[in-house]
């Protein structure tokens, strides 16, 4: 039988990559994507391509859709091997830098990429327990290491984006938190920087990130697939371990 493998927001971009490659590895890649025509497309494009897909919707901000996209696996494949919480979002890059202290900004991208991350994997972990090596991957930034924000010379010193680097940093203290939780478990938990890929998540990615979705991937995929002695609880990009 075959792996099952989660990816939220993957429709596009590095989520469809990071499900496109957990595929080639030989999963079966669930394709979560809040608008379900655009979720069956990305579904079929890897299907095309010979790879085992499907598609479930899933809105990451809405309990009740989450709850239900978890009802519909268990019903149709009964266990989760893999999580991918990859959904997120960054509003206030697009804002005007008057702005970037606002409230309703960061609760807007705290809603998604905190508590939605927290949500579905609240709702998943039940099926993650059904694996006999269940993997969660948080799709994190370097942006958010405290190290680094705080270190001229860190090549991240210079992005302020306070709404989106504190979301990121909280799912990397969340992350910490639920490895210790489920220590006594094979699930195995941790926050993974994919690089500053070309997305649509900011425009700063679109237009200036050297990594296509393709490369940057591959550092999410890989902690996807880390056997029974690989790392929990830690923040990693693809050359290794980053600082908190």
């Amino acid at each position: 039988m075959p792996k099952i493998a989660l990816v939220t927001g993957a429709n596009r971009g590095l989520g469809l990559e990071i499900a496109r490659q957990l595929a080639q590895a030989g999963h079966t890649v669930v394709i979560g994507a809040r608008d379900p025509r655009k979720g069956e497309e990305a579904a079929e494009l890897l299907r095309t391509d010979g790879l085992d897909a499907e598609m479930i919707e899933i809105d990451v901000d809405d309990p009740g859709s989450v709850e239900h996209a978890a009802q519909e696996l268990r019903d149709r494949r009964g266990a989760l091997d893999v999580l991918v919480n990859n959904a997120g979002i960054a509003p206030e890059s697009r804002a005007d830098s008057a702005e970037a202290l606002s409230a309703s900004l960061f609760r807007e991208t705290f809603e998604t990429n905190l508590f939605g991350a927290v949500s579905v994997t609240e709702q998943f972990l039940p099926l993650l327990r059904e694996s006999t090596a269940g993997r969660v991957v948080n799709v994190s930034t370097t942006m958010a290491s405290l190290a680094d924000q705080s270190d001229p010379d860190s090549p991240y010193y210079a992005a302020v984006v306070p709404g989106y680097q504190a979301s990121k940093a909280a799912l990397n203290s969340v992350t910490v938190g639920l490895s210790k939780l489920l220590a006594d478990t094979p699930i195995k938990v941790n926050a993974v920087c994919p690089g500053f890929v070309q997305t649509d998540v900011t425009p700063i990615n679109r237009d200036q990130a050297p990594l296509t979705p393709a490369e940057g991937a591959r550092a999410v995929v890989r902690y996807a697939l880390i056997d029974e002695a690989g790392p929990s609880g830690g923040f990693f990009d693809y050359e290794g371990p980053v600082a908190w």
